[in-house]
Formats: structure tokens, sequence, C-alpha cells
């Protein structure tokens, strides 16, 4: 009797726990430096989020939001990294091919915070839409660092405007 209630359990509760991961979320680890200082500030400790897949499900995407998306230079990878441009955008490029570029439709310009030690946009230019696959909602380890991520783009990576007619802008 017992052992029909253990698989009872399992059968319901295994559907139900991929059916929340798929959906709604699940927590991730955090690794290297390219989102300091809003993750991993110090080197000795690692951030774990909490990655809402629900909050991209229509990609009601935001300037500023921190988003999970798959590598564009290798599809086993995950990255994690800030939204500084949504289609129609001109963004002012940190070492891209371009110094300007208009992100095209179903597209959007991310980059890591820590500047310099990332592999973003600037390296691999605008990333689909499609490759997004959650936001950074919350760090919930360690404890100390509990804290809801804001979607504050840093003043001097906002956009330059939208979208404008001439020959300096990436198509």
């Amino acid at each position: 009797m017992w052992f029909r209630s253990i698989c009872r359990s399992v059968l319901l509760g295994v559907p139900i726990g991929i059916t929340f991961l798929d959906t709604v979320g699940y927590v991730a680890r955090v690794e290297g430096i390219s989102m300091q200082p809003v993750l991993n500030p110090d080197s000795k400790d690692t951030d774990y989020v909490f990655l809402s897949r629900w909050a991209v499900r229509d990609y009601d995407l935001r300037r500023g939001d921190v988003i999970s998306l798959v590598s564009p230079k290798d599809p086993h990878q995950k990255i994690i990294k800030r939204i500084v441009g949504l289609q129609g955008d001109v963004v002012y490029t940190l070492g891209y091919k371009s110094q300007y570029v208009k992100v095209p439709e179903g597209h959007c310009w991310v980059e890591g915070d820590h500047t310099g030690h990332t592999l973003d946009s600037n390296t691999f230019g605008p990333v689909s839409l499609g490759l997004v696959n959650a936001k950074a909602a919350y760090i919930v380890w360690p404890p100390n660092r509990w804290q809801k991520l804001e979607g504050k783009l840093p003043e001097n990576r906002k956009p330059i405007g939208p979208a404008i007619g001439g020959n300096l802008l990436e198509k």
C-alpha cells in the first residue's frame, strides 16, 4: 500500500516539477566576473539567482533587464547579460566592428556590467530575442545578498535614440 502511495506521488510530482521549471523559473549559479559589481561582486562568493521564465514569455523586455540567454557563440552555454538596446534603438558600441549599431527587429543588444571583461554584443553583435530564456529576478544566495535585481541601465550605456536614417548605422 505504501509503495502505491509513493509511486502516485512521484508520478504526479515529477510532471508538476518539470512544468514549474519550464514555465515559472529556476535557480542558477552565476559564474565569472562579467556582471560585476551587480553579480559576484566578491571573487570568493558566488551568487545564485532566480531566473524567471514567466517574465519573458511574451518577450516583454526592457532596457536594463538582466537576462539569461543561449550564447550566440556556443549553443551549449547559457550566459547572463544586461539589455542595453531593444529593436530600433541605436547604440554606441564598445569595440564592435561599427561604432554605432541599429538593433534589428526581433533582436536586442546585451552587455556585461564589467566592461572589458565580458563577451557580449560588442563581440557577437545584436542577439535574437529567441535566444532569451529567462530574466534574472532575485539574488537568492548567499543570504547576505538577498535582493531583487533592478533593471537599471548605466547612464553612459543608454541608447543614443531611436533609429535614424544615415550611413553610419549598421542595418
